[in-house]
């Protein structure tokens, strides 16, 4: 399964999965008005991952195939922070 992924020039940390590149017919009207003008950054196949690096690809699977769209959003400044913390054990 290959998607398409676009970056927010409106929101930084804000990317949109696309089960097809260019095909932004499934996202609805409002989310593309928040989300801005996509800017293509790229395409992967997801049965060659196990894994992404900030969302479950499960979850990014299941919704192209029910919704054909994706959102991922970036982590609140808090769990960033705390991540860091998690890997480094002298703070």
């Amino acid at each position: 399964m290959y998607c398409a992924i676009y970056r927010s020039k409106k929101k930084e940390g804000t990317y949109l999965y696309l089960a097809e590149k260019d095909k932004f017919d499934d996202v609805p009207e409002a989310l593309m008005n928040s989300f801005g003008q996509p800017e293509f950054a790229m395409m992967i196949n997801l049965d060659k991952r196990d894994k992404l690096a900030a969302v479950d690809i499960n979850k990014v699977k299941q919704s192209l195939q029910s919704d054909g769209f994706f959102v991922q959003l970036p982590p609140p400044p808090d769990a960033a922070l705390q991540a860091i913390r998690n890997k480094n054990e002298k703070l």
